[in-house]
């Protein structure tokens, strides 16, 4: 890596939105390739992920790297579409009904962007009938639901069944995620996966689409 690719790996490492705005733009200029762009976020955010776990970032210093990498998706996702740079995959994105927490659900959707997957992001109470609408309309590989209260983790096992009932359970993989939410539960539920951290989530959405 090196010149404008390794300013915006650094910009994003050290969450600084300006110079990846501006190494983003200058390198377009330059006529570098949007796909080389998007693969030096992809492991600026592969190694955010790792000082994550490792711990030495935390949630604070994540979200600013994340959000440094969303400002330069944006420049980029105009002409990623002109290039047509196939997606990682569609993931459809929610916290589940009756609960309004999105910051780790929102980490997720960016951390997911910034590693090459199309997110659709329903927001927040969201209920299985919306979920079910979503995977109608979008066809997405997986669907992601966060909850962060005990009391909103039943709607999880209800969007699962509603997938089912609506016979759509064996066209996407269900991840879930969020404070109280264990393997364990996970397995209970009949989803696909579990992941108890953003950067650990976008390492499950990859071993599900592969």
């Amino acid at each position: 890596m090196e010149g404008l690719t390794q300013n915006i790996y650094d910009g994003i490492l050290e969450g600084d939105r300006g110079a990846v705005k501006d190494s983003v733009n200058e390198a377009l200029e330059m006529g570098q390739s949007p796909e080389i762009l998007l693969n030096a976020m992809i492991d600026a955010m592969g190694e955010v992920g790792r000082l994550f776990e490792e711990g030495e970032y935390y949630v604070p210093e994540m979200l600013i790297a994340a959000r440094a990498m969303q400002t330069g998706l944006e420049i980029l996702k105009p002409r990623l579409k002109e290039a047509d740079v196939k997606s990682a995959g569609l993931v459809v994105a929610g916290t589940v009904k009756g609960d309004l927490h999105d910051i780790g659900k929102n980490l997720v959707c960016i951390m997911l962007e910034g590693s090459g997957f199309s997110v659709i992001d329903l927001g927040t109470d969201v209920g299985p009938e919306k979920f079910v609408a979503a995977v109608q309309e979008h066809h997405p590989e997986i669907i992601a639901m966060s909850a962060l209260l005990t009391t909103t983790m039943p709607s999880m096992e209800e969007t699962i069944k509603a997938l089912t009932e609506a016979g759509l359970r064996e066209k996407v993989k269900v991840m879930i995620g969020g404070a109280p939410i264990t393997s364990d539960y996970a397995q209970k539920i009949g989803a696909d996966g579990y992941s108890e951290d953003a950067s650990r989530a976008v390492r499950l959405a990859k071993s599900l689409v592969a």
